[in-house]
């Protein structure tokens, strides 16, 4: 299905697909057409699960008709830098996942450390990245009851999303283990460390 085109305000455009792939195919596409001037104006584009947005577009109406019939490409979208995220596996939801997912707490680590992820999308709190890269039948509800405060650095999932809390915050993610490394700092530039497009692995820390 081709992209949908929608006006937000006066000078953006929320384009609309149909998966997280085609988010990602979208994304590296406009990436694309930002550096060679096909954009003008454009200063932000910000990806999410089904949509991109497009801010300051000088002409937001000339942008939207390069679209019109557009369909994302859904094969391996380039390939971005990897970051290593070193993870002690002790997370108090760690045996309710492994349960779920039908094996022992061991191998729920290997499920998790044998995949490669990718950023789809930040939100939810700055520096927070959803990771896609599970296969789909690994996929796990919120936690019934969220809560009041999940530790900065909880290495959590939930739907088919890894995520590393950037700060201590309120959560209903399922615990699987922590790590030490900030993903956000503002003393770094850029403050976020998993960017759009970035990949990820995590691997077992003792």
């Amino acid at each position: 299905m081709s992209v949908r085109i929608m006006a937000a305000g006066r000078s953006a455009l929320l384009l609309e697909v149909d998966s997280d792939a085609e988010v990602a195919s979208l994304h590296q596409e406009l990436i694309s057409r930002q550096a060679d001037g096909r954009l003008p104006g454009a200063v932000e584009i910000v990806p999410a699960a089904r949509t991109v947005l497009l801010d300051g577009l000088a002409r937001p109406e000339l942008v939207a008709a390069q679209f019109e019939g557009w369909r994302p490409q859904t094969s391996a979208p380039p390939e971005g830098p990897v970051v290593t995220v070193p993870t002690r596996y002790d997370g108090e939801d760690l045996a309710e996942v492994a349960a779920l997912w039908g094996v022992s707490a061991a191998e729920a680590v290997r499920i998790h450390t044998g995949a490669e992820y990718r950023v789809a999308f930040c939100g939810f709190a700055p520096g927070f990245a959803y990771l896609t890269g599970l296969p789909e039948r690994y996929a796990v509800p919120r936690r019934a009851t969220p809560r009041t405060q999940v530790p900065a650095g909880s290495v959590a999932l939930a739907g088919g999303y890894t995520g590393v809390y950037p700060g201590a915050s309120p959560g209903g993610w399922q615990l699987l283990g922590r790590t030490s490394l900030p993903v956000w700092d503002l003393g770094r530039d850029p403050a976020a460390l998993l960017q759009p497009g970035t990949r990820v692995r995590f691997v077992e820390q003792p």
